[in-house]
């Protein structure tokens, strides 16, 4: 059955564009690159890399990020008075100061021992360090990740907005050094489709201004509102301003769908913090995620390498649950896979009548055994879709479903084809209407067509192109799969807007660029995702 789809292309622009180590650095990231030495005790050729001129004007390292991590060589080194003068110069050029107080923290102990430079510390430092994060919100509780300086209470006082505010109980919750100094804020007994004001306190000092938060709409009615989502989000300074972007979009989640920061350094913890706090400390991501309810899976740049297949063991390398574990730290999510049992990032959640099923693509990844997901979140995603009642189902995979869209590789749902085959079958076997594919990795905004023999063909949305340099070009002509409409000039994100009051239920796909500019569309109707 042909899916008939209403179609507007606004603007559509094309350029050119294992485990290797070209594609690790091909987010120009010297300072990422030089953490990865550094760790490795290579100290000259760390130095050696933040040396290097960019590759291109669109990848410079900031002079308060390089004097960052000239500190941290200087530190390891035993030069603390270098390391000094290179954190003050770092400062006064607008690092956060979060960024030194959580370091990781052990790199900058030895410089406590210097009274002016502890001093000029504790002048600076700030009890919260990074977020809230609002994460995990539902039509009548939300949650707020937040690290602080020190092991500590964090307080959260919240009242509804509008003339007739109303107080909430407070809430709060203890971050502890063996979570990395983070906590998450559960707050209950909230009304649906409802905004709220809320502020954090540390031992009775404001550590926010007034920040707001709308809860979802009443689970599983029909109802109104926008996802947003992206992945390929690489360190690029100049390119900071999609988090204005995206808070100015105001969508009611975001969904981080995998290379959210690019580490590729699985066996070193230190550099996985490295990239995690310098993301986490960035004054535009905190404003971001602070009022939209954000969500997240990971894929290969930070759970492993480039395009890896870590294989169906648990901790087989022993490097997966301590990335997991590092992971979990610097996210909120609903659930963590099947938790220490059965580590992974997948993980299921309902807005209204709509479900977002999310996949991990990466732990159990097994391409001798044909399967990307393992047995046991196989059989979780299959009974998740069986048993859903929602309008829409949005399945939501860190690497594409349609067939030929990165050419020559298996890294994609091309290398488990079987699997592949097996879910899809599965929908139509089993009569789930309503079916949607998400997907990220591709440098680009696309949607593309699966046509089917049985069933109904399934569209895909992807978008991996949130802040990364790197540009990946359309893919117009592929065996398997149908280009509907792409974009790949500027950096962008998917916007999806679901409307499932109306008669026919649909869900509205924008292209935005991080300017703003909304670059392509198209609606996709329920009445063109039923397999009568």
């Amino acid at each position: 059955m042909r899916q008939a789809l209403s179609l507007t292309i606004i603007f559509v622009t094309a350029t050119a564009g294992g485990l290797t180590p070209r594609h690790a650095v091909g987010q120009h990231d010297p300072g990422r690159d030089a953490m990865k030495l550094i760790v490795k005790d290579k100290f000259k050729a760390g130095r050696e890399r933040l040396a290097k001129p960019p590759k291109s004007q669109n990848s410079p390292i900031s002079e308060a990020e390089r004097n960052f991590v000239l500190a941290i060589l200087d530190c390891q080194q035993g030069n603390q008075n270098e390391a000094i003068d290179h954190l003050q110069t770092a400062v006064s050029l607008g690092l956060p100061i979060e960024r030194i107080v959580a370091g990781p923290r052990e790199l900058f102990e030895p410089l406590q021992k210097n009274e002016a430079y502890a001093k000029w510390l504790a002048e600076k430092r700030k009890p919260l360090l990074h977020g809230p994060m609002l994460t995990s919100v539902t039509d009548t509780t939300a949650q707020f990740w937040v690290r602080t300086a020190n092991p500590t209470q964090v307080t959260l006082s919240a009242t509804t907005a509008g003339a007739t505010s109303k107080t909430l109980p407070e809430c709060s919750t203890a971050t502890t050094a063996a979570e990395d100094y983070t906590g998450v804020i559960h707050l209950r007994n909230l009304k649906p489709n409802t905004q709220y004001l809320y502020q954090l306190s540390i031992n009775g000092q404001p550590q926010t201004e007034q920040l707001k938060f709308r809860t979802m709409p009443t689970a599983g009615e029909p109802a109104k509102f926008e996802v947003g989502f992206g992945g390929g989000a690489g360190y690029t300074p100049q390119f900071n301003h999609m988090w204005t972007t995206l808070a100015k979009q105001a969508p009611a989640a975001f969904l981080m769908m995998g290379d959210n920061v690019y580490i590729d350094d699985p066996t070193h913890s230190m550099t996985q913090r490295y990239c995690y706090y310098r993301r986490q400390s960035e004054p535009l991501w905190k404003s971001f995620i602070a009022s939209t309810a954000m969500y997240s899976i990971y894929d290969d740049h930070d759970f492993g390498v480039n395009d890896c297949i870590p294989g169906p063991e648990i901790d087989e390398p022993g490097w997966k649950r301590p990335v997991w574990e590092v992971f979990k730290q610097n996210w909120n999510n609903p659930a963590f896979g099947g938790g220490k049992q059965q580590p992974g990032c997948w993980y299921d959640f309902q807005i209204a009548d709509v479900h977002f099923i999310m996949l991990d693509g990466r732990y159990y990844r097994d391409l001798k055994g044909g399967s990307m997901l393992g047995p046991v979140q196989r059989e979780w995603l299959l009974t998740t879709l069986k048993n859903s009642t929602a309008t829409f189902k949005v399945l939501a995979s860190p690497v594409p479903w349609s067939p030929g869209v990165k050419p020559g590789s298996k890294d994609t749902w091309d290398g488990f084809n079987d699997e592949r085959e097996q879910i899809f079958s599965f929908v139509h076997t089993n009569n789930i209407d309503g079916v949607m594919l998400l997907a990220a990795d591709r440098h680009r905004s696309d949607l593309r067509r699966i046509p089917r023999a049985e069933g109904y063909d399934f569209n895909e949305v992807m978008s991996s192109r949130l802040t990364n340099v790197h540009t990946h070009s359309l893919v117009e002509s592929a065996a398997g799969s149908e280009f509907v409409l792409g974009y790949n000039e500027k950096c962008s994100f998917g916007l999806l807007s679901f409307d499932t009051t109306a008669s026919d239920p649909t869900i509205h796909y924008t292209i935005i660029n991080i300017d703003g500019e909304q670059v392509g569309s198209a609606t996709l109707k329920l009445s063109a995702m039923k397999n009568q």
